[in-house]
């Protein structure tokens, strides 16, 4: 059955309409964007399906190459392309949202792009978000990739990089791939470490987020980890 033959307070776009897309699942809202579906299927029943080849994430839905978007049948190369620059476009106006705001006063926002730019890659990445002295953003940079399993971080090109963009104070995050975002004792001493070494050059570590799975990432100042 096609959604338009579904009753008019079922079908997800006058239930957006009249209620928000807030009430609507992940594979309601792919569906509006998809409007129609493929012989056999609605647009709900390939959105589900896209996302359940995805692990049922829409994070890791938004770091799908072309190639893994348009394996779905019904998803050709021209949907997946928009589903692409729909994501796009989410990542832009994230990155505009922190750049214009108190980062401390923006959790949500901060975390949703730590999402988006790192959740499911097959390899660790470092990120500092270097800030000035009103937190707000000067520039975020990928300082160290890793493999699976670690990557290398030096305390003497982090100041280095502080010193460069002078910066008043600095979030730093990386992922996990391995899915567990609990902090490694070489986590926790490595943040240890480059907040002694940027303290030297007066800048603030204000927080280090673990990246990992479909959980919000972990924030090291909320566990007091930080002090």
């Amino acid at each position: 059955m096609s959604i338009s033959d579904w009753p008019e307070g079922e079908r997800p776009r006058e239930r957006l309409l009249q209620q928000g897309p807030q009430a609507l699942s992940d594979a309601e809202l792919l569906a509006i964007y998809l409007r129609v579906g493929i012989r056999g299927k609605s647009a709900v029943d390939l959105a589900r399906e896209l996302l359940q080849h995805h692990g049922n994430s829409l994070a890791r839905l938004a770091q799908a190459s072309l190639k893994s978007l348009s394996a779905t049948p019904g998803i050709g190369l021209a949907k997946a392309a928009q589903l692409k620059a729909s994501f796009e476009l989410a990542r832009r106006a994230l990155s505009e949202e922190i750049k214009e705001r108190d980062l401390m006063n923006a959790p949500g926002a901060v975390r949703d792009w730590l999402r988006l730019h790192l959740t499911h890659l097959p390899y660790e990445l470092f990120v500092a978000l270097w800030l000035d002295s009103q937190n707000r953003l000067i520039a975020s940079e990928d300082l160290f990739r890793g493999t699976l399993s670690q990557t290398s971080v030096y305390p003497r090109e982090i100041v280095k990089s502080a010193l460069a963009h002078n910066a008043a104070a600095v979030i730093f995050a990386h992922n996990h791939p391995s899915g567990n975002r609990d902090p490694s004792q070489a986590d926790t001493q490595l943040t240890s470490q480059l907040k002694a070494a940027l303290a030297l050059v007066d800048v603030r570590l204000l927080d280090h987020f673990i990246v990992a799975g479909n959980s919000p990432p972990l924030s090291m100042a909320e566990r007091g980890w930080l002090s």
